[in-house]
């Protein structure tokens, strides 16, 4: 669902990142269960099956090189809220009982590239707050 806030070009430059993200998450043997969940709680990137894990992916991304710049960007506010968020979803989707992770996939996109370079860091934090699971 686009953010009326954000500018055309910053929510379709994140659009594509998703979809690299989630092709690349494809490759890797992951079935996607959800893209871009949205609730009144907030949003998830990406929602997939890891064998039997249930793993909750962000997505960040940049223009630049740089591909660590991102990920650093998930700052305890946004765990927090990706915690409440990976509760509700296991709550609604009655998945309480599988295991689950959270995933956070670097998306840059070189200069003149049509490619872009992603790193996934597994198991990039653990739920935090009241939300742990």
């Amino acid at each position: 669902m686009p953010s009326a806030g954000k500018p055309w070009w910053r929510r379709w430059f994140g659009s594509r990142s998703e979809r690299a993200a989630a092709k690349f998450l494809k490759r890797q043997g992951f079935r996607i269960l959800a893209r871009n969940f949205t609730c009144d709680l907030g949003e998830l990137d990406l929602v997939a099956l890891d064998a039997d894990c249930i793993v909750f992916a962000e997505v960040r991304s940049t223009e630049a090189g740089a591909s660590s710049r991102p990920a650093e960007s998930v700052d305890l506010a946004k765990q927090k809220r990706l915690s409440r968020l990976a509760l509700y979803y296991l709550q609604k989707k009655r998945l309480l009982n599988h295991p689950a992770r959270f995933d956070v996939l670097s998306v840059s996109w070189p200069e003149g590239s049509r490619q872009p370079t992603i790193q996934h860091i597994k198991n990039a934090f653990e739920a935090v707050g009241d939300y742990q699971f």
